[in-house]
Order: structure tokens, then C-alpha cells, then sequence
């Protein structure tokens, strides 16, 4: 990406951040919960990758034929995994965003292989840009009451039974801490914001 380094780094910081907790999401319990969290690692790693500085780290040519191949066999993937549970359809949507900014990094001949401002087809800019700003907005929509809920129903009566019940309760909770929706969610909204913020430097 090119134009002042801050914002890229933090939006780096954010990518990897984010496939950071999806990796830990991997060691779940549930089987849905690992498939969907494999994706998201992959795709908040790639997006930190893609928004790395000009400046500091110029990929070479055949890196962004690489990412579109990464992110079409993910796509693919997203197209027979949504026949069980439409979610993946998101998924399809990100790993196509990713493939059509990595062939218009490739093909730009002026892009110095990182995005510009007025790369890419500007009608398929403006539709992931649409798609994605909406699914932010719903997705923080979605977000502030699950954050804003209190604690489940027991959760006083557990720690009024003295100190070795609360305490297996917070062990508890730290095994199921990859497991909740909130999280989740807020990992797929800063994916989003992240996707926003590329996209906008196309």
C-alpha cells in the first residue's frame, strides 16, 4: 500500500491480530467453528501481507499470481463448503475480493506491485466496497448487544459458593474462550474494516 506508513502498519497490526485469534479458534471443540476459523486466519495473514508498506517491502512479480491462486483454491473451497451452511458465502465473497485485488496488482503496470488509487475496474471496486461497508455496519450492529450483555444466568450464584467453584468456573471459561460468538464476530468485523480499507486504496 502506498501513501503515510502509520496507517498501513495498523492496519497490518489489525490482519494479524485477527488471524492470530482464528488460529487459536482452530483448537475448538466444534468442528464448524475450526473449518470456518481456517479461512479467516488465512485471509486476515494474506490481508496483512497485502497492506504492508510500499516503502518497506515491494513483493516480487510472481508473488501477486501466487496470492490468486492461495485465494481461488479458498474459494473454491467457500463454494462447496456453503452448500451446508450459507455463512461460507461470506467467506466466497472475501476470497474473491482478495483474488481480484491480487490480479490487479499483478496486471497494473504502474502499480509497483501495491495498490493505487484508480487501479482495479471501478464497477467491481464499488460493489465489494458497497458489499463489505454493509456488512461492517451490520455486523457492529450485531455486535454492540452481545458485548453489552451481562453474565449468564448463575454466574453470581457460582462465585457466592466460595473460592474453589469460581474458580473452576474461570477455568471453564478459559477453555470455551474460542468458542464465543462475540469474539468471533468481532474478528469477522475487523476483517471487514480491514477489506474496506484496501479496497479504498484501490
Amino acid at each position: 500500500m502506498h501513501g503515510p506508513a502509520w496507517p498501513a502498519w495498523l492496519l497490518v497490526a489489525l490482519c494479524a491480530a485477527t488471524g492470530a485469534y482464528c488460529l487459536l479458534r482452530m483448537r475448538s471443540g466444534v468442528e464448524e467453528q475450526r473449518r470456518a476459523a481456517g479461512g479467516e486466519a488465512l485471509m486476515g495473514f494474506g490481508m496483512a501481507a497485502m497492506a504492508v508498506p510500499a516503502t518497506v517491502f515491494s513483493p516480487p512479480g510472481w508473488a501477486w499470481p501466487l496470492y490468486a491462486a492461495v485465494f481461488g483454491a479458498a474459494a473454491l473451497r467457500a463454494v462447496w463448503a456453503a452448500r451446508a451452511s450459507p455463512h461460507h458465502l461470506h467467506h466466497l465473497v472475501g476470497t474473491g475480493a482478495m483474488v481480484y485485488m491480487a490480479l490487479t496488482m499483478a496486471l497494473s503496470p504502474t502499480a509497483h506491485h501495491h495498490a493505487h488509487a484508480g487501479t482495479g475496474v471501478p464497477l467491481v471496486t464499488g460493489a465489494l466496497l458497497l458489499y463489505f461497508t454493509g456488512y461492517v455496519l451490520l455486523s457492529g450492529a450485531r455486535l454492540v448487544p452481545v458485548a453489552a450483555a451481562g453474565p449468564p444466568a448463575g454466574g453470581t450464584g457460582a462465585t457466592a459458593g466460595g473460592t474453589g467453584v469460581a474458580t473452576g468456573d474461570r477455568g471453564a471459561a478459559a477453555v470455551r474462550w474460542g468458542d464465543r460468538p462475540e469474539l468471533a464476530r468481532a474478528c469477522r468485523l475487523s476483517m471487514g474494516i480491514g477489506m474496506v480499507a484496501m479496497l479504498l486504496a484501490m
